[in-house]
């Protein structure tokens, strides 16, 4: 059937993303010029992030993007010379007093000093760089961009660790499940602190670096330090404390200042508590703090404040918070100013100095959480008397911000919820929450005119929010006068967009991404509210579904940390990292959802995702002693080669319920994974440059593994593999299992499992992105097309046309599972590399690297992609009218791209008035299956062709 949603602007998928936006549109005129000057350097990076306060390596990398006129073509950088200097002034002149690399050669944006630099912590310092344009003219010097170090490793912070009480003892039990009984009372409630610090005179400088565990928030004489919500990072506490710097000059003046924290529980601190729902109970201790401020006075003078006894304390407000269960706040306990300079207030006395939780201290390098959005309501009814439900309008990672008035005492609660029940009320299902295990956030009102309540250290996944009031003693209830939600989540730049004339891969599109925004954190987490655990295979078979939308190389390269922290003596990886819960069988064994080879394969093929995505190999050579340890523990678990334990294909659609796999062997999909593994491991330790016989171990172990699983799973009466699922036949394909004389038998299999369904999908978690691939890579886009457009069975299209806003667990959006997972999002790859065509690898050589290739496929007329790549921004822009093909490309400075313009006729493309082999910029043309593939040096093209 037809589906005539009017075509695509061309700039309609460009225009929301800063620094991308029109990149996929030329210029109506076709003059170009092959190689003009006027190149610059842009968006200069420190550590993969703009001008960043916290920098805790003495060898930095410097990143940044070459760009030139937009009619030019052949744009590029020959070499390259940064120069750090300790001021700005410096740094203008062109003075290195700090490190100069000189020039250097080559195409890459990007360099590192090859020793440690002489760099101090809490200093700021300045660079910039020159690059030496493709006619070997040097262009002149970027601006300076600044960056401020953390604390660097050898330097000792010579600060204490405080607390407002000592460490409960806990007995032995398994990880995740402690016995202890619930906190109540003064137990539960959350501590603040505070410390005054006199100046003379406004300070030339002034640097602090804080870790509050689990949580922390940092004010000076009132002001919060930060925009950023649940710092630090969630990591495993015995191994590994993230910690904050920032540049608090501006917040410091004349006379005493004073510095106030707020701690809260978070992932260190899970405690049990009365009628609240938890996924696991926990602790690494109490609620503690470590900070150092260094100041440089106006004279030079420096000045140092460190965490230590002279700190005060005192119960503060929040009486209870569980990163599960929810947030209560007495508005009576709150000390209005406390942390403002010469504020009083009962219950002060002096922290207790207590020990570190073990783990060594490292900057937090990945983006802050924050509130990306603030959403009213668009529905509110009242399904009983005096009971409010707003309706946001759509599922989100949130916390709700409310505005109340009323006497003291009185009490409001707030449950949130992805559903509704059948009497309108929200319903916790699939929070798997319920009546007496719930999850609430409960404010008791102080009677000072409006209050907000907004909690500080706790959100949830959430569409809907229950309002229930109690009255006061005096018999008055509470007054709601304004209410909104903040979508909040980790601050990971967008780098791409998608748009097309098919408004239900648009609706895919964005279901996709909503459920991937609502679950980057500083892990990825599976779901934002039963569970917000680091579930390891979505960050490798959804990969692209991330890296596509979001720039999140540094959450990758601190969730390769987690993995090495979580990995066990054995070499075993367990499905989550960190590792808050540890899954047993009753028995003590590993239970499947703690081992199975598709989760842990993850510390091989997460940083050979992001290498090939930003073709820095830092992350390579981080993950590698864990990726060996794993392989090698795969090795002992395999039997004649074959790996067979753990979840499989996870959440298939089979004749049970959703959860193991149940059409497909879970052999097949672990000693697939196993080879893939092994192959990745291989071209990772060629890429580090581990010597030629690491590399020809792991080719000879894929080769084993290969011929161990076509003798156990070819099945030559039926020319298919295993069952002939749908992902039994898929991950051969696109693994490279399958020799060249039976693809296309078994590609044949793949289609008519999938037609067997009437092109509903039945792979599961693992499956799917394996049918995404093995599809696209022979040719069967036909087939995506078929699948990705079906309504009416379990699908995207299925959760859309049942109103789902985020994507959900399961294809067919049963409300008792979660409703925000982005696990199955592996079709988001699909719209962007093949339907729009923009590929990215720079595991590739040269020109390889980028490829535009799109795949006009059924009745879609038009679509628009947009990628800012590490190089700059790629984009592919295409429509089909009166049998006539056009398609607008931009690839960025650098070695070029590959261009396949997909018709029937390679003899008749045209680029601007030129036939396409003889365009400015392109260097070589050939003709292939279904079109004309070209060779093109950077810039931008228009290509048209027919249809």
């Amino acid at each position: 059937m037809m589906r005539d949603y009017g075509a695509v602007s061309r700039r309609g998928a460009m225009a929301a993303i800063g620094g991308v936006a029109g990149v996929a549109v030329l210029p109506l005129d076709d003059a170009v010029s092959a190689a003009p000057s006027g190149v610059r350097a842009t968006r200069l990076r420190t550590e993969w992030r703009d001008a960043p306060t916290g920098i805790d390596t003495a060898r930095p990398r410097f990143t940044w993007q070459v760009e030139g006129p937009d009619t030019m073509r052949g744009a590029c950088q020959t070499a390259s010379r940064v120069r750090l200097a300790s001021n700005p002034e410096r740094a203008a002149r062109g003075e290195g007093d700090v490190w100069d690399s000189g020039w250097q050669a080559g195409s890459r944006p990007a360099m590192q000093p090859d020793r440690a630099l002489p760099l101090r912590s809490h200093m700021p310092y300045w660079w910039t760089v020159m690059v030496r344009d493709q006619n070997g003219v040097d262009r002149p010097a970027s601006p300076p961009v600044r960056f401020v170090t953390a604390m660097l490793p050898d330097d000792p912070w010579g600060a204490e660790w405080i607390a407002a009480r000592a460490d409960r003892a806990r007995g032995a039990h398994v990880r995740g499940f402690d016995r202890s009984p619930a906190v109540t009372g003064d137990a539960a409630v959350l501590p603040i602190f505070r410390r005054d610090v006199a100046l003379r005179g406004r300070p030339r400088r002034a640097i602090v670096s804080i870790v509050g565990l689990g949580q922390h928030l940092l004010t000076i004489n009132g002001a919060p330090v930060a925009r950023t919500l649940l710092d630090p990072g969630w990591t495993d506490y015995a191994r590994t404390i993230l910690y904050t710097t920032h540049d608090v000059t501006d917040l410091m003046g004349d006379g005493v200042n004073r510095l106030g924290v707020m701690l809260g529980n978070g992932m260190y601190n899970v405690e049990r508590g009365v009628g609240r729902y938890t996924k696991f109970v926990d602790s690494y201790g109490q609620p503690k703090l470590l900070l150092r401020l260094d100041i440089v006075a106006a004279d030079g003078t420096a000045q140092r404040i460190v965490s230590d006894a002279a700190w005060d304390t005192a119960p503060g407000p929040i009486l209870f918070s569980s990163i599960y269960g929810g947030e209560d706040v007495d508005g009576r306990r709150e000390q209005p100013g406390w942390d403002r300079p010469g504020a009083g207030g009962a219950g002060w006395r002096p922290a207790l100095v207590v020990g570190s939780p073990g783990g060594v201290l490292k900057a937090q390098g990945v983006p802050g959480i924050g509130v990306a959005e603030t959403i009213a309501p668009v529905t509110v009814t009242e399904p009983k008397p005096g009971v409010y439900v707003y309706d946001f309008g759509r599922n989100m990672s949130a916390r709700a911000d409310v505005a109340i008035r009323g006497a003291a005492g009185a009490r409001v609660r707030l449950s949130p919820g992805e559903t509704l029940g059948a009497d309108g009320m929200v319903s916790q299902r699939s929070y798997n929450a319920k009546p007496g295990n719930a999850v609430f956030f409960d404010y008791i009102l102080a009677g000072r005119g409006t209050e907000r309540f907004c909690p500080r250290f706790s959100y949830q996944g959430m569409r809907y929010v229950q309002v229930d009031r109690t009255a006061a003693d005096d018999g008055t209830l509470p007054v709601m006068t304004a209410m909104a939600a903040q979508f909040i989540h980790a601050g990971l730049d967008r780098v791409g967009d998608f748009d097309s004339s098919d408004r239900l891969f648009v609706a895919t599109h964005k279901l996709i991404d909503q459920a991937v925004r609502s679950n980057a954190f500083s892990v990825l987490t599976d779901c934002p509210h039963r569970e917000k655990l680091g579930w390891l295979e979505q960050t490798y078979l959804n990969a692209v579904t991330i890296l596509y939308n979001r720039d999140a190389v540094t959450l990758y390269e601190k969730m390769t940390r987690d993995i090495a922290d979580a990995q066990a003596a054995d070499g075993m990886v367990p499905g989550i990292a960190p590792e808050y819960v540890a899954f047993l069988n009753g028995d003590g064994s590993d239970a499947i959802w703690r081992n199975s080879p598709e989760w842990g394969i993850a510390a091989v093929l997460s940083p050979w995702a992001i290498f090939r995505a930003y073709g820095d190999a830092t992350i390579l050579h981080a993950g590698y002693p864990a990726a060996v340890r794993y392989l090698d523990y795969l090795a002992t678990r395999a039997q004649g080669e074959i790996v067979d334990f753990g979840m499989g294909d996870w959440y298939d659609i089979g004749p049970k319920d959703p959860g193991p796999s149940q059409l497909t062997s879970r052999a097949l999909t672990g000693t697939a994974v196993y080879h893939e593994g092994l192959v990745a491991m291989a071209r990772i330790a060629a890429t580090i440059g581990r010597p030629a016989s690491d590399v020809a171990l792991y080719r000879r172990r894929a080769a084993a593994v290969a011929a161990a699983f076509d003798r156990r799973f070819w099945d030559a009466g039926r020319q298919r593999y295993d069952t002939g699922s749908q992902t039994a036949c898929a991950m051969p394909l696109a693994i490279g299992l399958v020799p060249a004389a039976r693809r296309a038998a078994v590609l044949d299999a793949l289609v008519a499992a999938v037609r067997a369904t009437g092109n509903a999908v039945t792979a599961g978690d693992v499956g799917f992105h394996y049918v995404v691939r093995a599809l696209a890579e022979n040719g069967r886009n036909d087939v995506l097309f078929d699948m990705m457009s079906v309504t009416d069975r379990p699908s995207y299209g299925y959760q859309i046309a049942r109103g789902a806003t985020a994507l959900a667990e399961a294809w067919d959006a049963n409300p008792t599972k979660s409703l925000n997972h982005f696990m199955l999002g592996h079709g988001e790859g699909w719209l962007y590399g093949w339907l729009g065509g923009v590929r990215i690898d720079f595991a590739a050589d040269g020109a390889q690297a980028i490829r535009v290739a799109p795949e006009p496929v059924g009745d879609v007329r038009s679509v628009a992609v947009a990628y800012r790549s590490v190089l700059g921004p790629v984009a592919s822009s295409w429509r089909r009218t009166g049998g006539v093909l056009r398609l607008d490309v931009t690839i960025p400075s650098g070695p070029g791209g590959v261009v396949r313009v997909p018709t029937p006729r390679p003899d008749r493309v045209m680029e601007g008035r030129s036939a396409a082999p003889r365009a400015a910029g392109v260097r070589t043309a050939r003709t292939v299956a279904d079109g004309l593939e070209l060779v093109v040096a950077p810039g931008r093209y228009r290509f048209v062709a027919p249809a």
